[in-house]
């Protein structure tokens, strides 16, 4: 290493020289390797490992490349390739720092992993040319492939051997390998690239084009290329100070800056701005040479501000809001739906019990080829979306575009016509014939001919299908006859070629696929369609029904037949989702019972295979010798294979049982109390639990291993028992007693103990010491000989184990009775000489052989002056003390050991992971590295003491609520601080406040939970990396010196024999001394860091320090706990002159210094944050992960020691192919932790869990469409950051960021696989209104979704079957989630048609439509989906599988008994609310839910705000109209048959009103129900104003509720119109109803409704002008109007009811009628709101809705009071809501705080 000098100071200062940073660069502060000072720093962990040197060596010669052309002093000596680079094309500093390091760490761990397959003469510090090219390859592939794309030669050349020159600059050893500098260059000019590109990382193909040209000057400037311009040599088109920056970066950024800027915050529609995705898509076009050239040109078009001319627009994809993109993406989805339904009803007209019996018709086969016509017509239909959508796209450039649009809606069209003509034909031909005649089949031939041309596209896609790779070589093949070839049937792009999966996925995925679609048409036919057959053919026989209203058109009984099918088709186009939850349900079951999921659900369970744990864990976490070998031979695969086997069903020798001499028994031993340890410290197991489940050390020369107590629990006696009752043999005592593994151990160490205690007590060189080791000498003989059943009395081992009890207890004393133990041994020794032995023997036989005293005077005195107790400050010795009175004592089975769920869960999984399938481990120095990110904005970082104490108003504060939640880890908590030294509540208060705030803290959702977390993998590595490197000795002396720390209890106040005494404060012992960490040799740390980096983005953190915010504090604090963690953010620097600068900078905190330091500041060409807030900020510290692999977890996560230990095994997944290609993004299972805080928290937990565990499961396989759903999933992280990152960012439309990854990397020819043998914890939100907000923000995302280019091609490139697991699986489940409401409305608003027009009652006589199989069928469906049933199924089947049947059944009743029905009708309102606004109008944003507690109650105004609009007006417009059909239907008078067609409805009408107060703390507290209605009414008559909020003013909150219409496009206005007039309709059924319409069927009617509705308008804004006017000052004046317009209407109703059939009942029916038309009215002035807000009638609209929400309100609130009012509602409520701990801590504060109350 003879470059390895201390250079960096002198090399950095002459790369500074072409980089202009500001702030100063501090030697000391290095991030992970001091690469910057190899001298200061040599002593590192991470220098000793030669796989860095080599690494830094090879990095370290360009002494010979020219000087960079503007550098200033350069020194090329001191100087290495990075250095060159930076100051060659003016790459910040720091840029190049944190660049050398990323690449340097990417080589040393690539060759340490690849070091088995070098040649053995390779020298060990030499980097080999494969590493540094299998890295280059893998960087630069998208690259290569995007070049290929294009048409361009790759720009780099790198030599496939290298000569004597090359390896004499590189200084390699003769023999090893080419000269790789080049592929250093080109590898780190892209990382130099990519680390300085900012917002431009979500633009791969951007990247490419720089790097194009970069790498092409690269080449100039190292082969001194002459410029022809010059006659110079060549220079680099951007070089100086910060000119990547500057002249490269900052342009495209401003780009993308001035078309967010025109976006007016995203609202403008998204087909008049270019997105991220929009600009990177120009980069897929060969123009792009041509028109924006190198070095970038600014006067170029591309960079031309929205709203000038020559601005370029959209590219490759439109984005038009509007439903029709839902047939657009998945059109074979629907064309499917819609052809089955044609050819059904057309063979169920035929009226034939099943369909193949009429089509042995020809009659019936000609009619469905009608099919083809429809399909022309969708293609037309298509054609015109496509069209439609798309114009925009076309350009000058893009004529080809235009003239297929054109071409395709002619094809079709054609198509459609000649389908109808030779259909027509037929039949004409038939007709004529009066029978099928040789002519009409002919013509019958002729229109299948035409079919045949018509289905050839679909014939090859199939033929495609069943050769996938053919299809994927077509596709990636860059031929340009392809491109001819395909371009009728799709427009080219760089993404979304060669999508096909394997043979074998294939046929999974379609078995799936054709058995679910059996199974749904089979349904469909039978019980959907053909029972609406016979109906229908009678209602169009019906010609004379009498009808109670004006018609405006004849035969309108027609239109009953379209109000009853309506509901039927809605639920034939939905309910393969049903189906889909079924089918997926039940495979998903089938792969988790194959995957060994759930085989270990109790601690009886894990007691059975606990034995065998050491061979499962050796086998899986620790590293194999043969894993040097290729891991994915058959060989390899064959091995692992049988010892699975061997292990899971106890076959052959891996299936032992270890005994305690093994290392691979101590290896276990510590691996399993470090992960008990760690239970310990997060307090969900107690000080008594710890021991009862560790594994303590071989100590007291014990001959077995020493099983955890909890296994051992009541066995000795068991062996007693049988002792005493069995009269047999030594052999037949033995052999039973070695039956039960447990028992042996059990019998064995009690005898190894209790000798070994007697002789611990006993002093030496006493004679007693002599007899009683004489005593278990004589057993041992009579043991080994067989004869100690016939030598001893086995009946009296009973009472020997009674007194060795009381003697365990008196030594557990803390003032040991000297006397007492004297004589108990004294008693034990009469017991044992004496009664014991069968034979007796007098005192001269007991005296020779030495079990007596020498003189018969000194059997008196024995033991008097031999016993020493040990002192009590012997810690072991007491610990073993306890573990023997724990085996002599115990009799339950210790099967609520650990009490806590959340331990007894972990445990279980733990272990019933370690049975499971997983790839073999490697070991730390060869496992791939990889890095956790975590991106953080404002949320909590640790509860303060105000938070902690501040109390709501039931006196509730959040750690009260903690308390009761978590019972038992309080328990433990308060523990833990008295052995701290801690004697009550204030000290702990006072003394351990950070201990008590992080107590609380990782019990939410908050940042030092998840960074706990997270560092566990750190914490877990270092233990790993010791156990691959000890030896056996260093492990077995290790485990001797553990043996001698002490318990984490204290000794003398365990057991019950200590008299009750309060307890005396105990002295604090260490936790950390007992842990493995004791071991270490030094180089631990060193491996950790060189495979793991937690990095947390805490965007703000900059602006946090400057305003003194306390999370800032608390940030820091999580910085000196954990040494590992890293910190990016984003600081803003204002220089003197200039606008504002912005950088991405690094810190850590050094132990050393004692403070934050700052490792690397990397200028930023702008504001951060272009487009969605969370993938802004992953992007900006993704440059600051490192490895081959980065996990993403948001901050509301957590993470467990022992699932940490597998980390290393997830990893060895990249390397296994799943499918036909190997992955590239491993999904991992998640645990929902927030599920036990309340019943709304166990839903959404539940709900939650059956989705990321079976769910995922089914979509990873066989389904073959899993993406990312955010968490904690892991990325290939050079492949990723080499396409876009790991998530997208546009504004509002990836809104939902995460899941486009997963789009993003299935279109780029990823795999994504999911592993469920490790978890990760998830929080999830807990309250009502933050569940709403989390599924409006999803609900919104899938809007945004539906409408992308993403999904559009996911659609339209994959496979038919994917393309249908993608759609059910992601839109298309909110899609239908929508259609079930629409369902409940079509249904409701139909029969109250029926009703008011007559329609019903002439149908009921002739065609009883109501006892229907189909309507039978589609409400049944309708109240499954509704109820939550489908939901509940995965819920049902996952839970079985994992816990078992009757838990998961009682689990789902317990549910139900909850509301559970309830809370998943109105998620269902809510998500269907928001999805279809968001594709409808827009408005998508970033909800923020909070994350806290459920401790608070939420005011009704509160409440009102968030659902007025999704579920309150909603409900009572279904109430009000099933009302009215109640009143009027003629099916009604059956209560009955009302009941069952409407129960579903009035559910779905009582839970959205119902569920926000139902599951609102205190929602039916009778004082709180009265102060929030005072509230809600000053909220309503609140002023608005320029500086109010939403939440103090109506009126402002009523203008934000219409924001999504003033963004709208005009197609939106005119739907929501038409929506609208819904309750015209209403008000033109009710008025006919009318006593004083007196049956009067005339439009008059109506029209004089209309009138009334103009008078009564009239009225109020007279009223509110004359109050206006003269209440205030002329308030006499007001008043004479008030009577003279009561008196009017007085005299109006007394004329009404003198001279017309008026009655009393029409003034009810009236305001039935007319409050929804003033409804209507102010829906439409709403939309109409431009044109009419300059007007007087816009004040008046304020008015009347003003009114409207009073009446809503209280419409709302009175069943609320009524429920308020009932006693003991509250009680049951709360009881439901909570847990039973909290609600009795609930119910004691609100006794308290009354008694407070009082006292005041």
């Amino acid at each position: 290493m003879s470059l390895l000098r201390n250079r960096r100071a002198a090399a950095a200062a002459a790369a500074a020289a072409g980089s202009g940073d500001q702030a100063p660069m501090m030697e000391a502060a290095y991030n992970i390797i001091p690469i910057q000072d190899v001298v200061m720093h040599g002593d590192h962990p991470a220098l000793r490992f030669p796989e860095v040197r080599a690494a830094v060596e090879a990095l370290a010669h360009a002494s010979d490349f020219p000087p960079p052309p503007m550098a200033g002093a350069w020194d090329p000596y001191r100087a290495d390739i990075f250095d060159w680079l930076g100051a060659t094309f003016g790459f910040q500093a720091h840029n190049v720092r944190n660049q050398r390091e990323h690449l340097v760490l990417l080589l040393a761990n690539a060759q340490l992993r690849a070091a088995p397959g070098f040649p053995k003469d390779h020298p060990i510090d030499v980097l080999h040319h494969s590493v540094a090219r299998g890295i280059r390859r893998k960087l630069l592939k998208n690259y290569t492939s995007w070049c290929a794309y294009l048409g361009q030669k790759r720009h780099f050349t790198v030599p496939s051997g290298g000569g004597g020159r090359d390896r004499r600059r590189t200084g390699a050893a003769p023999g090893v390998g080419p000269d790789i500098r080049m592929d250093l260059l080109y590898t780190a000019l892209y990382l130099l690239i990519w680390g300085e590109a900012a917002n431009l990382r979500f633009m791969p193909e951007c990247l490419c084009y720089i790097f194009h040209y970069m790498a092409l000057d690269l080449h100039h400037v190292l082969e001194q290329s002459i410029d022809i311009e010059t006659g110079r040599p060549a220079m680099p088109a951007v070089c100086g100070e910060d000119a990547f920056l500057i002249r490269v970066v900052t342009p495209i950024y401003n780009v993308l800056k001035n078309e967010v800027d025109a976006s007016r915050n995203g609202t403008k529609p998204h087909s008049a701005w270019r997105n991220y995705d929009d600009v990177n898509e120009y980069f897929w076009s060969r123009r792009v040479f041509k028109r924006l050239r190198w070095p970038l040109d600014p006067s170029r078009n591309f960079f031309v501000e929205p709203g000038k001319p020559g601005r370029i627009g959209k590219t490759g994809f439109v984005e038009q809001r509007s439903f029709w993109n839902v047939y657009r993406s998945f059109d074979r989805v629907w064309v499917m739906l819609i052809l089955f339904f044609q050819a059904a009803m057309i063979v169920a007209w035929d009226g034939r019990r099943n369909p193949w019996d009429s089509l042995i018709f020809r009659d019936i086969q000609v009619r469905v080829l009608s099919v083809f016509i429809t399909w022309g017509g969708l293609r037309f239909v298509q054609a015109i979306l496509d069209a439609g959508t798309q114009y925009s796209l076309v350009s000058s450039e893009t004529k080809t575009l235009a003239l297929r649009m054109v071409l395709k809606v002619l094809v079709a069209a054609g198509w459609t016509i000649t389908f109808s003509v030779l259909y027509k034909r037929m039949w004409d031909q038939r007709w004529r014939d009066r029978r099928w005649s040789f002519a009409a089949n002919t013509r019958v031939l002729n229109y299948l001919e035409a079919a045949a041309v018509f289905v050839i596209p679909q014939v090859l896609a199939v033929v495609l299908f069943i050769i996938p790779w053919i299809r994927n070589f077509l596709e990636k093949t860059n031929w340009r006859i392809l491109y001819l070839l395909t371009w009728w049937f799709q427009t080219r792009t760089f993404v979304g070629r060669g999508l096909r999966e394997g043979l074998i996925d294939n046929i999974k995925y379609s078995i799936f696929w054709v058995c679910l679609l059996v199974s749904k048409f089979s349904f469909s036919y039978y019980l959907q369609i053909k029972p609406m057959v016979g109906p229908t053919k009678v209602i169009f026989k019906l010609n004379d029904i009498r009808r109670n209203w004006f018609e405006f058109m004849p035969h309108t009984e027609r239109l009953a037949v379209i109000i009853l099918w309506v509901p039927v088709i809605i639920i034939y186009l939905m309910d393969i989702q049903i189906w889909y939850s079924v089918f997926s349900s039940l495979t998903g079951a089938l792969i988790g019972l194959f995957s060994h999921l759930g085989e270990i659900r109790s601690v009886e369970q894990l007691r059975l295979r606990f034995q065998f744990f050491a061979s499962a864990m050796q086998f899986n976490l620790m590293p194999a010798e043969h894993l040097d070998t290729d891991h994915g031979s058959i060989r390899s695969k064959l091995y692992d294979a049988i010892h699975r086997l061997k292990l899971r069903y106890g076959f052959g020798r891996p299936y032992r049982k270890i005994e305690a001499n093994e290392v691979e028994a101590k290896r276990f031993a510590l691996i399993w109390n470090e992960i008990i340890q760690t239970f310990r410290e997060e307090d969900i197991i107690s000080d008594e639990e710890v021991e009862l489940l560790e594994l303590p050390p071989v100590v007291w020369r014990i001959r077995v291993v020493r099983w955890p107590c909890l296994l051992l629990k009541n066995e000795l006696l068991l062996a007693l028992s049988q002792a005493e009752e069995l009269v047999a043999d030594d052999r037949t005592h033995w052999i039973k007693i070695c039956n039960n593994e447990y028992r042996r151990c059990a019998v064995i160490e009690a005898y190894d103990s209790i000798r070994h205690l007697l002789l611990e007590i006993i002093e030496e060189r006493t004679n007693e010491h002599i007899i009683v080791n004489q005593l278990f000498l004589a057993f041992d003989s009579a043991i080994e000989y067989g004869k100690f059943a016939e030598e001893y009395k086995l009946i009296l081992l009973p009472q020997i184990h009674k007194y060795v009890i009381f003697l365990v207890d008196l030594l557990l004393k803390e003032n040991k009775d000297q006397i007492k133990i004297v004589r108990t041994l004294q008693d034990l020794y009469d017991l044992a000489v004496h009664d014991f032995p069968k034979n007796k023997k007098d005192f001269e036989q007991l005296r020779r052989e030495g079990l007596a005293p020498s003189r018969p005077t000194e059997y008196q005195l024995l033991f008097q002056d031999a016993i020493k107790c040990p002192d009590n400050e012997d810690v072991s010795f007491y610990k073993q003390v306890r573990r023997l009175h724990t085996i002599l004592t115990s009799r339950d089975s210790m099967d609520n050991v650990p009490k806590n769920p959340e331990a007894r869960r972990r445990i279980t999984f733990f272990s019933n992971s370690l049975f499971m399938n997983m790839p073999r481990a490697p070991t730390v120095q060869k496992m791939m590295a990889f890095s956790v990110l975590t991106p953080y904005y404002n949320e909590d970082v640790m509860y303060n003491k105000e938070q902690l104490r501040r109390e709501n108003e039931d006196g509730i504060s959040i750690l009260f609520y903690l308390q009761k939640i978590y019972e038992d880890d309080w328990g433990n908590f308060l523990q833990r601080m008295r052995r701290e030294g801690m004697v009550n509540d204030d000290e702990i208060w006072s003394g351990k406040f950070q201990d008590l705030r992080l107590w609380a803290s990782y019990r939410g959702q908050t940042l030092a939970r998840t960074v706990r977390g997270m560092m566990y993998y750190y914490r877990a590595l270092k233990m790993l990396a010791f156990l691959d490197t000890a030896s056996e000795v260093e492990i077995t002396e290790g485990t001797k010196q553990l043996a001698t720390f002490g318990s984490v209890r204290h000794e003398n106040d365990v057991y019950p024999m200590n008299g009750g005494l309060q307890q005396r404060p105990q002295r604090r012992l260490d936790r950390g001394t007992s842990t493995v960490s004791q071991l270490f040799k030094g180089q631990e740390d060193g491996a950790a860091l060189m495979k793991y980096t937690y990095v947390v983005a805490c965007q703000i953190y900059g602006n946090q320090k400057k305003a003194k915010d306390p999370r800032a504090d608390d940030i820091l604090t999580l910085m000196k706990k954990n040494e590992a963690l890293r910190v990016a953010y984003v600081d803003e620097v204002r220089p003197e002159m200039g606008d504002m600068q912005y950088y991405s900078v690094l810190i850590k905190f050094d132990p050393v210094l004692q403070r934050e330091v700052e490792i690397y500041r990397i200028r930023l060409p702008g504001q951060l944050k272009l487009g969605e807030g969370k993938p802004e900020n992953q992007n900006h510290a993704i440059i600051f992960t490192r490895g081959d692999a980065v996990q993403t977890i948001d901050m509301n996560q957590d993470n467990y020691f022992e699932e940490a230990l597998k980390m290393r095994n997830l990893l060895e997944q990249y390397n296994y192919y799943h499918g036909s290609q190997k992955p590239t993004l491993l999904g991992v299972r998640e645990h929902v932790f927030t599920g036990s805080v309340s019943s709304l928290a166990w839903f959404m937990s539940a709900q939650e869990t059956s989705f990321v565990t079976l769910g995922q499961r089914v979509l990873a396989n066989p389904l073959k469409v899993r993406m990312h759903y955010g968490h904690p999933d892991v990325f290939d992280r050079l492949w990723f950051l080499t396409r876009g990152g790991i998530s997208k960012a546009s504004r509002v439309i990836n809104i939902s960021e995460d899941i486009f990854a997963g789009f993003n990397c299935t279109l780029r020819g990823g795999n994504v696989s999911h592993h469920e043998y490790i978890q990760v914890g998830k929080g999830r939100d807990v309250g009502l209104n933050q569940i709403s907000m989390f599924e409006a923000k999803v609900s919104s995302g899938n809007g945004e979704q539906t409408l992308s280019r993403d999904i559009y091609r996911l659609g339209h490139r994959l496979d038919f079957f994917r393309s249908l697991s993608v759609f059910y699986t992601t839109v298309g489940f909110y899609f239908n989630t929508m259609l079930v409401v629409l369902t409940v409305y079509t249904f409701v608003w139909g029969r109250l048609y029926l009703a008011l027009s007559g329609l019903e009652a002439g149908i009921q006589g002739s065609a009883n439509a109501t006892n229907n199989k189909a309507l039978g069928a589609v409400l049944n469906q309708q109240f499954v989906i509704q109820l939550g049933l489908f939901t509940a199924l995965p819920m049902i089947i996952e839970n079985s599988l994992e816990q078992g049947f009757l838990p998961a059944i009682w689990d789902f009743f317990t549910m139900q008994m909850m509301f559970s029905s309830m809370f998943y009708t109105f998620s269902m309102g809510t998500k269907s609310h928001y999805y279809g606004r968001t594709i409808l109008h827009g408005g998508a944003k970033y909800r923020a839910t909070g994350r806290g507690f459920v401790v608070q109650h939420k005011s009704f105004a509160e409440n009102y705000r968030l659902y007025a609009r999704s579920h309150f007006i909603k409900a009572i417009e279904l109430g009000i109209v099933l009302t009215v059909y109640a009143a009027h239907s003629v099916i009604a008078r059956d209560t009955l048959v009302y009941i069952i067609m409407m129960i579903s409805s009035w559910f779905l009408v009582l839970s959205w009103i119902m569920a926000p107060f139902a599951f609102n703390p205190s929602g039916f507290d009778w004082l709180k129900t009265v102060y929030d209605f005072d509230d809600f009414m000053n909220w309503i008559w609140y002023p608005g104003g320029i500086f109010s909020k939403a939440e103090h003013s109506w009126e402002v909150w009523w203008y934000e509720e219409q924001d999504h219409l003033r963004t709208t496009g005009l197609w939106g206005k005119i739907l929501e119109i038409l929506l609208d007039l819904r309750y015209f309709f209403f008000q033109y059924g009710v008025v006919y109803q009318l006593k004083i319409a007196n049956e009067s069927r005339s439009i008059a009617v109506y029209l004089l409704s209309w009138i009334c509705v103009a008078v009564i308008f009239g009225t109020f804004v007279l009223m509110s002008y004359a109050r206006d006017k003269y209440a205030a000052k002329q308030h006499l004046y007001y008043r004479v109007i008030q009577c003279a317009v009561i008196i009017l209407a007085v005299l109006v109703l007394i004329i009404f009811l003198k001279f017309t059939p008026f009655q009393i009942i029409d003034i009810f029916t009236s305001l039935l009628a007319f409050i929804p038309t003033g409804w209507g009215l102010i829906s439409i002035a709403q939309v109409i709101r431009p044109f009419i807000e300059s007007t007087v009638v816009w004040a008046s609209v304020i008015s009347v809705a003003r009114l409207y929400e009073i009446l809503l309100g209280a419409f709302v609130m009175a069943p609320v009071a009524f429920f308020s009012w009932l006693p003991g509602f509250q009680e049951m409520q709360t009881r439901v809501l909570f847990n039973e701990a909290f609600s009795r801590g609930l119910q004691i504060s609100r006794i308290l705080a009354g008694k407070k109350t009082m006292a005041v």
